[in-house]
């Protein structure tokens, strides 16, 4: 296997936090730092979080956008180098959708984090966090909160 670039990997990240900030999920940092065996992270904050309906289906979604991102950079899932993602994935979808449904569940909820990633403001934010991510390596919550927001106020602005 080849090692993902480290473009890949800010993409990876870039679209965890991204898609944590459009639902509600505070971010503590986003980092593209190899560490314990992980090309990089994004990290949460702990018990600060909007409640929602549906918080497994929040995360699910949070966990397949880094899949999603880095496929929409690279024109290919690499659906190994998500392995840790993915487990996690497979066991909230089992707690949601029961063994039959789970597959179809999660196929669901990538094409619905795909379409989240494509809308233009979102991408662009995703852009954004990338390029900090590979001047600086780590952002802090509060710099991906910044240009999170700056970036949903652009492309409104462009409407």
């Amino acid at each position: 296997m080849s090692t993902p670039s480290r473009e890949a990997t800010a993409y990876h990240e870039a679209g965890h936090a991204v898609i944590a900030l459009h639902l509600g999920r505070p971010v503590q940092r986003v980092s593209i730092l190899a560490k314990e065996q992980t090309l990089g992270r994004c990290e949460f904050r702990k018990g600060q979080q909007r409640p929602t309906e549906d918080w497994l289906e929040r995360e699910i979604l949070i966990s397949l956008a880094g899949l999603a991102a880095e496929a929409r950079f690279t024109g290919e899932y690499a659906w190994e180098g998500a392995l840790r993602d993915l487990q996690g994935i497979r066991q909230l979808a089992l707690q949601r959708a029961g063994e039959r449904q789970a597959d179809r569940f999660i196929k669901r909820m990538l094409s619905k984090v795909e379409h989240l990633l494509s809308q233009p403001g979102m991408w662009r934010v995703v852009e954004r966090i990338v390029a900090e991510l590979l001047r600086c390596e780590s952002l802090s919550g509060r710099a991906a909160v910044h240009l999170y927001e700056q970036g949903i106020a652009d492309a409104d602005d462009l409407h």
